[in-house]
């Protein structure tokens, strides 16, 4: 008979596989093309910023400055008016020249692809950190944001109150190829169906194992 901890695994694998057939496994985004530079610049820029924003600021970045020496070298005030349409334009301007900064003064220019040396790049969290690693380096991590804790939570999957939590609780679930795609397939199915409100349960691909809809 299976134990909690069982039963758990197994539900968590068998709602992303369902995900996976129904969303793919390709990221969307055009700056997740396994470039760690433009992954991390992308990422810091997206923080409490729609994606449509991100990817219009992070594309005007990396077309003037696609290096970090380059971007290091930029004048603060005309990364300001290319990072405009993102929120906090202004930390955020600053923030990037210092990461590229750092990047070139310790790692050779180069985003270095350890959780502890990105954790120590000016103003990067976990979650940027973890999104480096998987998309810029295809590395095992989980990224949490709040789609991912809301619907890990509304699944039944897991019963936290913090991104932190959710994030250990499901690496303790979960095999590395899956950590991979933890974030992409939940951010998608968030964006699409599972919405923070009026979820399109009726549409849901998973729903027989969601907690919240009623099932397992």
């Amino acid at each position: 008979m299976e134990n909690g901890t069982t039963k758990k695994k197994r539900k968590a694998v068998k709602i992303l596989q369902i995900l996976a057939e129904r969303y793919g496994t390709t990221p969307w985004n055009w700056h997740t093309r396994r470039d760690p530079f433009r992954v991390l610049v992308g990422t810091v820029l997206s923080h409490r910023t729609r994606d449509e924003m991100t990817d219009a600021a992070a594309r005007a970045v990396l077309a003037r400055y696609p290096t970090p020496e380059s971007l290091a070298e930029a004048p603060v005030e005309i990364l300001r008016e290319l990072v405009r349409p993102v929120n906090f334009f202004k930390t955020k301007a600053g923030r990037l020249k210092e990461i590229a900064q750092v990047l070139c003064e310790r790692h050779g220019g180069c985003v270095p692809d350890t959780m502890e040396d990105l954790l120590a790049l000016p103003g990067v969290g976990r979650k940027t950190a973890a999104c480096v690693l998987v998309y810029g380096f295809r590395i095992p991590a989980l990224p949490v944001d709040t789609h991912v804790h809301r619907i890990s939570n509304r699944l039944g999957v897991v019963r936290t109150e913090r991104g932190e939590e959710t994030e250990r609780e499901l690496r303790d679930l979960l095999p590395d190829p899956w950590l991979l795609l933890v974030n992409e397939l939940l951010v998608k199915h968030g964006q699409t169906i599972c919405r923070p409100r009026n979820p399109l349960c009726s549409q849901c691909p998973v729903q027989e194992y969601c907690d919240a809809y009623g099932g397992d």
